[in-house]
Formats: C-alpha cells, structure tokens, sequence
C-alpha cells in the first residue's frame, strides 16, 4: 500500500514537471494554479514574470470554511475566485492543473471559474 502511494505522487510530480515546461503565467494572462488535498481546496493566480501571487482563495479561509472539497465545493470555490480575478481586471488566465487529472475536482473549479466569466 505505501508503494503504490509513494508511486502515485512521483507520477504525479513527473507530469506537473512535463506541464510547467510550457505554461508561464504572464501579467497580462497570469497562471491559474491548483492545489488539492483530501481536506482542502486552493488556487492561486501567479504572474510568473514578476513571481507574485496576484489573488488565492482556499477552503482554509475563514469566510470559506463551509465549503468543502467536494466536486459541489470545487464549484464554488472557482465561481468565488472567477470573481475576485473580475474585480482586480483579469479576464484570462493559464490554467495549471498542477498535475493532477483533470477530472472531478480539478474540472469542477475549472468550471466555476469560468462560469463567472474567466477565459481560458
């Protein structure tokens, strides 16, 4: 069992590698990156050129406690990020799925985000 996990992760950090030789976020088009876990949900919007986050949002917030990391939650969390992002004038971003497959959770905030009127 802990071999199969060990093996899972180094799977996943082979294809995060093989995806972030590609993708840069720019200021006019920042990359939108996820985070998972079994307890929580975050993104951050990076411009990559300066090296600042621009905006996050995660479960951990404390006005964000009550949405849980579930596909529903994931929804929720995009739609609240796509607003954050309209508020400071982004329109666009990368999306960096950070290697993780893009399914379930990944897709969900994917969704959201452009639900609330982000390109990508």
């Amino acid at each position: 069992m802990q071999r199969k996990m060990i093996e899972k992760g180094r799977r996943r950090l082979k294809r995060k590698i093989h995806i972030r030789k590609r993708i840069a976020g720019t200021a006019e088009r920042p990359r939108m990156s996820v985070a998972r876990s079994n307890r929580a949900l975050s993104i951050q919007v990076i411009d990559d050129t300066k090296g600042h986050t621009l905006a996050s949002a995660s479960t951990l917030e404390k006005e964000l406690k009550t949405i849980k990391p579930t596909v529903e939650g994931a929804g929720q969390l995009g739609e609240i990020m796509g607003k954050r992002l309209l508020e400071k004038n982004i329109g666009s971003v990368v999306f960096d799925r950070n290697g993780y497959l893009y399914h379930g959770l990944v897709k969900a905030l994917a969704d959201g985000a452009r639900k609330a009127g982000i390109q990508f």
